[in-house]
C-alpha cells in the first residue's frame, strides 16, 4: 500500500523552470567543490556534505520516524542510498582532479546505465532506435574522452563509475517520487548515505579547516535544494519534456569554467554533452510513446 501523495496535474512549464534551477543549484555544488580542492578525501568531504545536509532536515525528524512505507518502498530507499554513496564519493574524488565541464558532461551518461541496465538485469527489450541511442551516447562519451589523442586521468575513470552508480540513485529515485513525498525522498536519501559513508570518512578522516566546513556547508545546502528541485521538477512534467533542459547546465559549467577557474574551452566536450543529451532525450521520448501507446484503448474499447 502506498503513502498517500496525490499526483499533481501535469505543468510542462513548472517542470521546465525546476529543472533550470536544478541545474544552477547543481552548478553552484561543483564550483564550491572545486574550490575545496583535495586536501580533504573524497570520502569524508562527501560525509561532511550529507551531515550538514542532514541538519537541515532536523525539522522533518519527527515525521520521518513516523513512516509506515511498505517492504518495496524501504528496498527502493535503502538502495538508493548505497548507491548515491558510491557515486558520491567518485564524483568528489572527480570534481577536484578534472574540468567542470567534463564533469558536467560525463554525467549525462546516468540515463543511458539505466537504460543498459533495465535491459541486462530487468530484462527489458532494447529495441533497435533505443540501441542506437545508447551508442550514440557512448559515442559522445568517446568525443569527450578522446583515448589516444588525450590524456584519462583516474578522475574521467571516476567519473564514468560516477555515472553508473548515479544512474542507479535516478531510476529509483523516480519510483519514489511517485510513491512518498518529495521532502521525504531527499531526506531519507540524506540519512542513508550519511550511514553507508560514515565508515570510509573514519578510515581516511583529516580534520577540515573552518573555511573548509563552510565550503561544505554551502555544498549541503546547494546540493539539497538540487535535489528537492528535481524531485519536483519530476513530478510535475514527464522526463521528455525536462531532459532536454538539462544541457543547459553543461552551458553554464563551461562558462564557470573558464570565467572563474580559468579552465580552456574544449568545443569536444560541448560536441560529446551535446551527443549524449541528444540521445538520452532520444530515449525519454521513445518511453513516452511507447507509454501512452499502451494507455491509450483500441478504438473498439470503451473511453472513460
Amino acid at each position: 500500500m502506498r503513502d498517500a501523495v496525490s499526483p499533481p496535474a501535469t505543468s510542462p512549464l513548472r517542470g521546465i523552470l525546476w529543472m533550470v534551477l536544478t541545474g544552477v543549484l547543481f552548478v553552484g555544488v561543483t564550483a564550491l567543490v572545486k574550490v575545496l580542492g583535495t586536501r580533504v578525501p573524497a570520502p569524508e568531504a562527501a560525509f561532511l556534505r550529507y551531515v550538514l545536509g542532514l541538519v537541515l532536515f532536523l525539522p522533518m525528524l519527527r515525521p520521518l520516524l513516523r513512516m509506515r512505507p511498505p517492504g518495496r518502498v524501504w528496498a527502493l530507499i535503502v538502495g538508493r542510498g548505497l548507491a548515491h554513496a558510491l557515486g558520491v564519493v567518485c564524483w568528489f574524488y572527480a570534481m577536484a582532479r578534472i574540468p567542470i565541464a567534463d564533469v558536467t558532461a560525463m554525467n549525462y551518461l546516468s540515463p543511458i546505465y539505466v537504460t543498459l541496465g533495465a535491459a541486462l538485469i530487468l530484462g527489458e527489450r532494447l529495441a533497435a532506435r533505443r540501441l542506437m541511442a545508447v551508442l550514440a551516447a557512448l559515442i559522445g562519451a568517446l568525443i569527450i574522452l578522446r583515448p589516444g589523442f588525450r590524456e584519462i586521468g583516474s578522475g574521467h575513470l571516476a567519473m564514468l563509475f560516477t555515472a553508473i552508480f548515479f544512474g542507479g540513485s535516478y531510476l529509483m529515485a523516480k519510483m519514489l517520487s511517485e510513491r512518498i513525498s518529495a521532502a521525504q525522498v531527499v531526506a531519507m536519501l540524506s540519512l542513508t548515505v550519511t550511514i553507508a559513508l560514515t565508515p570510509l570518512a573514519v578510515i581516511v578522516w583529516v580534520t577540515p579547516h573552518w573555511a573548509e566546513m563552510a565550503i561544505l556547508l554551502g555544498v549541503a545546502g546547494l546540493a539539497t535544494a538540487g535535489h528537492y528541485t528535481m524531485t519536483l521538477a519530476f513530478r510535475a512534467a514527464p522526463l521528455t519534456v525536462t531532459q532536454p533542459v538539462t544541457f543547459l547546465q553543461l552551458v553554464w559549467a563551461v562558462s564557470l569554467g573558464m570565467l572563474v577557474f580559468g579552465e580552456p574551452f574544449d568545443p569536444w566536450v560541448i560536441l560529446g554533452g551535446a551527443v549524449i543529451v541528444a540521445a538520452v532525450s532520444f530515449i525519454s521520448f521513445r518511453e513516452a510513446q511507447i507509454k501512452r501507446r499502451a494507455l491509450t484503448p483500441p478504438a473498439p474499447a470503451t473511453r472513460v
